[in-house]
């Protein structure tokens, strides 16, 4: 029994318009089949996608507040020409540079999507060259090895590095972006709701309930997110508050 990611949740005023941000900005195709726009690959909604973590993003009422989003996504890049190319297109597309604290000297650049939901675009690295357009979801931690200990339990992914300042996991397939939670100063201080979480889903023939059993005695706690009590989804936190959502059958 375990859980595979599905897609990272973006809560937006205009749903519409922060899905064709992203496919845009990912080189995918937004999907508005119902209330969500769904972001992913051309050719087809395929969901979820066995490699790429696709992006679904939900309309709410309120606006985002200017407190940090403890999820962002980091965007790949293959040559510093390309990292100065995307970061001009992306803020032509209505992205904003926003300063989180990162300083002058690093060789990423931080952005927020038309919403104000922040991310960054990396330098060229190695390691992200077979990502694909999303080369990690970063996760603000206060203790990188409790998270290590609760999500490598939680999900289908293979824990790959743990220290004090990071834990790393990625798809046991080796496939697709990265999952990383980095120890950031104050990260467990904000009792905003986060407008970026990740959404999970049982493997074909696991029941969801047991596994959201499982997560409640791995640590996790049920969290009221204004869904309601009829959803076909459970919202839950994980030990440090991190919002997230367990899936019914799609």
């Amino acid at each position: 029994m375990a859980l595979r990611p599905a897609h990272v949740n973006i809560k937006a005023l205009d749903a519409p318009a922060i899905g064709r941000f992203w496919a845009e900005a990912l080189g995918w195709s937004a999907y508005s089949s119902g209330v969500t726009t769904y972001v992913g690959p051309g050719g087809g909604l395929v969901w979820p996608d066995p490699v790429v973590l696709g992006i679904d993003v939900v309309p709410v009422p309120e606006r985002k507040t200017a407190a940090k989003n403890r999820v962002h996504l980091d965007l790949a890049t293959a040559s510093e020409s390309h990292r100065a190319e995307l970061v001009a297109r992306l803020k032509a597309l209505g992205a904003t540079p926003v300063d989180v604290g990162q300083g002058e000297d690093v060789p990423w650049t931080v952005l927020a999507d038309p919403e104000g939901n922040e991310f960054c675009v990396l330098e060229p690295r190695d390691v992200h060259r077979d990502t694909g357009p999303v080369a990690v979801v970063l996760v603000d931690c206060a203790d990188p090895r409790a998270m290590a200990r609760f999500w490598e339990q939680a999900i289908d992914w293979t824990l790959l590095e743990v220290t004090d300042e990071h834990a790393v996991l990625r798809s046991e397939e080796g496939v697709g972006p990265y999952l990383e939670f980095l120890r950031t100063p104050d990260a467990g201080a904000t009792t905003v709701s986060d407008r970026v979480h990740l959404d999970l889903l049982p493997r074909p023939g696991d029941d969801k309930e047991a596994e959201v059993a499982r997560l409640r005695a791995l640590g996790a706690t049920d969290l009221d997110l204004g869904q309601g009590g009829d959803v076909p989804w459970t919202c839950l936190a994980d030990p440090e508050g991190n919002a997230f959502c367990v899936l019914g059958p799609h």
